[in-house]
């Protein structure tokens, strides 16, 4: 009896010894997670995590949450001679400046978005360039395959997603023609994004010459830590004059059949830029390759062409930027800033939709002020709590006026925006926190009336596949559907 009472006393102390260890180990991850993360949404919904899920709350935010931007995960500065630094600042301020005193209407009523990308980022106003847009997959690789085979000096190419299938096999193998007749060609895929090519397609285009660099490798133990910061961008710059960019990465199923019914349509917007709007995205490549790889790549005259792509009008292109290495979030400010200067019109058109409180304020004041802001999303994406934490802002939305149309012909993966009919925005960055903090993104604003008048009719072309919102049928929704949707909007910050 009394060796049971002894056993008995030691387990409770030893039971009393793991809750206080449990009950500090709590409290320094919440001071932790407090003093580690800037936006209060965010903080709340690791803090909520962590004390009513503990141990599962612990594990996500230390696999998805810790600010590795604090401890300079990510830091490269591309010119370290201040003095040359300083001189590039004043001559693109100057570029710029000039561009701005034309009086183009387009740039002249967003002169405030382009001083904001300018200050903020260091963004060159770039005139006199040709845009093409280019609509899905079945537009875009024709245009890139065209391009790329007549490269003379160098390929710089980035991709989030570059698969080995077909259309991956085919510019790989351009790639390798190239690099074989003496063009420089470097490649950055991302580790996690591209993996199906690290085995087999990377190695090819290695012993070709291709030089290939993945972005920010995935190593198993750290498998978690690193899924967090990807770079999304899709780039490809050809000798340093013309460049294609925006939302379709290197994957088959970009590419919509006719003969194939049961193929899910791809809805997706792409952009050739040829002129000097593509010289911010090559200084974007050579930061991220010297991140990436183990060459020094210095900066060149014959990076960047020379040739007017027109001499007379012409877009006026500038590029918004931003990843963990950003001082601010460009991205987002850029679509605050043109929502904002809007007078008439904004039409949106993003797959993934977890806005934030700055951008949901933006659009509501937008439509309350008499402006007609339209959003499409597709009807379903791939991720069932994505959609419901989506769901979730549509009401406010609706009750400002805002008109929310679901894409029903298939997925719209497009990510654009056009203002009053005179300012584009083509990338590949997502309206959602995502996008805005964790990853590595490029948008390209475009200031040009025909431009912005094509990307209209676009999305209005969408909208006939589309199916509007009734606002007095949302709000009569059953419960059992909205509540899902409030509980996906608490960990909307994490998504």
């Amino acid at each position: 009896m009394l060796i049971l009472k002894s056993t008995k006393l030691y387990l409770m102390n030893w039971i009393l010894i793991a809750e206080l260890i449990y009950i500090l180990l709590v409290i320094a991850v919440c001071i932790r997670i407090v003093y580690d993360t800037d936006n209060t949404s965010k903080t709340l919904s690791y803090l909520l995590l962590t004390v009513f899920l503990p141990f599962a709350g612990m594990i996500i935010y230390f696999s998805i949450g810790t600010n590795y931007r604090k401890r300079k995960l990510y830091t490269k500065k591309l010119i370290n001679d201040e003095k040359r630094l300083k001189e590039l600042t004043i001559r693109i301020h100057e570029q710029s400046e000039q561009v701005m005193s034309q009086k183009k209407p387009e740039v002249k009523k967003f002169k405030r978005l382009a001083r904001l990308l300018l200050n903020g980022s260091l963004s060159r106003l770039a005139d006199h360039n040709k845009v093409e847009l280019l609509l899905n997959g079945e537009k875009k690789f024709p245009e890139v395959i065209k391009a790329l085979k007549a490269a003379k000096q160098h390929i710089h190419m980035e991709y989030y997603i570059f698969n080995d299938d077909v259309i991956g096999q085919q510019i790989a193998a351009v790639l390798i023609e190239k690099a074989q007749e003496g063009v420089e060609v470097r490649f950055i895929y991302d580790d996690f994004g591209s993996r199906s090519i690290r085995k087999k397609l990377v190695p090819e285009m290695e012993r070709a010459g291709v030089k290939c660099a993945p972005f920010y490798k995935v190593l198993f133990i750290k498998l978690a830590n690193r899924i967090n910061y990807r770079n999304h961008r899709k780039i490809i710059i050809i000798d340093g004059y013309i460049a294609f960019t925006g939302g379709i990465n290197v994957n088959d199923r970009y590419i919509n059949h006719p003969n194939e019914p049961d193929q899910l349509y791809w809805r997706d917007t792409h952009v050739k830029i040829t002129g000097e709007g593509v010289y911010y995205l090559q200084f974007l490549f050579i930061n991220d390759w010297n991140f990436c790889s183990d060459e020094d790549l210095v900066i060149q005259k014959s990076h960047f062409g020379t040739a007017k792509a027109t001499e007379d009008g012409g877009a006026v292109v500038q590029i918004a930027s931003s990843g963990p290495d950003s001082d601010n979030p460009t991205i987002l400010y850029s679509f605050l800033g043109a929502i904002g200067m809007a007078e008439e019109e904004v039409l949106i058109t993003t797959p993934y939709f977890i806005p934030g409180e700055s951008l949901i304020d933006e659009m509501t004041v937008a439509a309350l002020s008499g402006v007609k802001v339209k959003l499409l999303v597709p009807e379903k994406s791939d991720s069932y709590t994505v959609d419901a934490a989506a769901r979730s802002y549509y009401g406010d939305l609706l009750k400002a006026g805002v008109e929310i149309y679901f894409y029903k012909k298939g997925f719209i993966h497009a990510k654009t925006m056009v203002s009053d009919a005179q300012l584009s925005i083509i990338g590949t960055a997502n309206m959602d926190q995502r996008s805005f903090e964790l990853n590595f993104e490029v948008n390209t604003i475009i200031y040009d009336a025909h431009v912005a008048s094509q990307l209209r009719e676009v999305f209005y072309e969408d909208l006939k596949n589309s199916q509007k919102i009734d606002a007095a049928e949302w709000f009569k929704r059953p419960l059992y559907k909205q509540f899902p949707e409030k509980v996906a909007r608490l960990v909307s910050p994490l998504l």
